[in-house]
């Protein structure tokens, strides 16, 4: 039963706030009768609460997992009668850092002794009537003793922000973020949208991954939770994929009104990796549904994806138009200069100084996206640490070994010529605008070489065949997937890589 009650909890979880879930659901405790299934709650408020709202979807989720037979069922599980004694010492759920306040008891004014009357004050209401009939008027109740998690009046205006933060932890913020002439426009974007109010409301971060997008969206939406004159700002962090998912979800237990009244009545909206909404038709419509109401409400909408708007494919026109109708903002692959930079700050968190020569290493080699570089310096304070040494020129060569292994001594040159005599193509081939798709995956393989082991911009790496930077991203993104997915074409794309890497090792370059 324990299990079967697991499952309902893992799909009513998708379909809640994280705070709904943990206050309403998570406390319940199951019990199951003749094909009913009882859900005790902690008190008479939650279970009225919990069969007014939110007993139709437990409902749908319990017919899923256990049949159309089963019936569910809110009450409320009757306590115990304490003793004197016990009651003084009693432990109250709603104050977790120790005994209970005593209750003071009133007058039974409903003539019903019911539990309710016989420790809750009279009504105002109720006051007043026995007033106007010649009763004794009863003294006002005495004031609520104050527990240790509750704030005397009047509050600070921090206090208060502080009792209503979001239920984000926004690991990133605008502090931390390296700025580099990679990164600068799209910086600049993200702080304009937080700072301005009457500037566009929306943007879009393209860049491959590892490079800031992700650092840069949780920025903005930290920002502005903070700079909001709302206490509680609805905001929305999440994945394309997760919104997917919960819209398939909704569609499912036929209540897309919930998914509507929560992704549209919201100030802001952070959506990760919108490319996965490619071809996906239901989906988009429901997104462009929801972007018009966020942006209508005055509203901030943050989109971030590999691709730029125009290079999305099976997306609905309407919804690539929307994508640029406001900030475009593209994050290349950090210079030998921003990498140093980089480096000094990651540093400077953990209290340590690199030596001259190690930042060299470190920033000549480890190049292919900010999080290498910050697991290559993780790895190698940690070596330190364990071999309770300084850092040491050799110490970062058998680190960087690790991530770049025997780094073949490649360039732009170099790599072209082993691709064409790896495909079989001559130069004039492989820079022309033919659309083969030998050719095709022959520059994407040239792309992915370049971006891979010399430190060209995706806009010089483009330029070399004529072509922007977004064909390079698109390229090098195709690859990669083909390769991940190991069909036959991915594994003839591996082996030759690997052939083209291993004819051109260079061992002195790393000792």
């Amino acid at each position: 039963m324990q299990k079967k009650w697991t499952e309902i909890q893992r799909i009513l979880e998708k379909h809640l706030t994280p705070g709904q879930y943990k206050v309403w659901i998570a406390p319940l405790a199951p019990a199951w009768e003749d094909k009913k299934l009882i859900l005790y709650a902690s008190g008479h408020f939650v279970a009225d609460f919990i069969q007014g709202r939110l007993l139709p979807l437990i409902d749908k989720a319990a017919k899923q997992i256990m049949g159309e037979d089963c019936l569910v069922q809110v009450s409320c599980r009757q306590a115990e009668p304490q003793s004197p004694h016990e009651t003084k010492n009693a432990y109250d759920p709603l104050c977790a850092h120790g005994p209970a306040a005593p209750q003071r008891s009133f007058p039974d004014t409903s003539g019903e002794g019911s539990a309710f009357s016989s420790s809750l004050p009279a009504s105002p209401l109720s006051r007043c009537r026995e007033h106007a009939d010649g009763n004794r008027q009863p003294s006002p109740p005495a004031p609520r003793p104050l527990s240790a998690a509750q704030l005397s009046l009047p509050l600070h205006v921090s206090e208060i922000k502080a009792c209503f933060a979001s239920e984000y932890v926004w690991r990133f913020s605008f502090d931390d973020f390296v700025v580099g002439s990679c990164n600068e426009l799209a910086h600049a974007a993200a702080r304009n949208i937080c700072n301005s109010a009457y500037g566009p409301n929306l943007l879009f971060l393209s860049s491959a991954p590892g490079l800031g997008k992700t650092h840069l969206l949780q920025a903005v939406g930290k920002n502005l939770c903070e700079s909001c004159n709302r206490a509680t700002p609805k905001v929305e962090y999440l994945t394309a994929e997760e919104f997917a998912s919960r819209f398939y979800f909704s569609l499912k237990t036929q209540d897309t009104n919930s998914f509507k009244a929560r992704y549209r009545d919201i100030d802001l909206l952070l959506l990760e990796d919108v490319h996965f909404l490619q071809g996906k038709e239901k989906m988009q419509a429901e997104l462009l549904a929801t972007i018009k109401s966020v942006r209508a409400r005055g509203g901030k909408v943050v989109f971030t994806s590999s691709f730029s708007p125009k290079d999305l494919r099976q997306m609905d026109e309407q919804l690539q138009s929307r994508f640029c109708a406001g900030l475009l903002s593209f994050i290349d692959r950090p210079d030998e200069q921003t990498r140093r930079r980089i480096l000094r700050h990651k540093a400077s968190i953990h209290q340590i100084i690199l030596p001259d020569d190690v930042e060299d290493l470190l920033a000549k080699y480890v190049h292919v996206d900010v999080r290498q570089i910050e697991s290559c310096l993780h790895n190698l304070i940690l070596k330190s640490r364990v071999c309770n040494s300084i850092i040491t020129a050799q110490m970062a060569r058998e680190v960087i070994a690790n991530y770049v292994g025997l780094s073949p001594a490649l360039d732009m040159e170099s790599i072209v010529g082993y691709v064409c005599r790896g495909f079989g193509l001559s130069r004039d081939q492989l820079v022309s605008i033919s659309r083969k798709q030998e050719y095709v995956t022959a520059r994407n393989t040239v792309f992915y070489l370049a971006r891979k082991h010399t430190d060209l911009s995706l806009a010089a790496i483009g330029q070399f065949f004529n072509r922007k930077h977004s064909t390079v991203i698109k390229g090098i993104t195709s690859l990669e997937q083909e390769m991940s997915r190991e069909s036959p074409l991915g594994r003839q794309i591996s082996s030759t890589v690997a052939m083209i890497e291993r004819n051109s090792l260079h061992i002195s370059s790393v000792q």
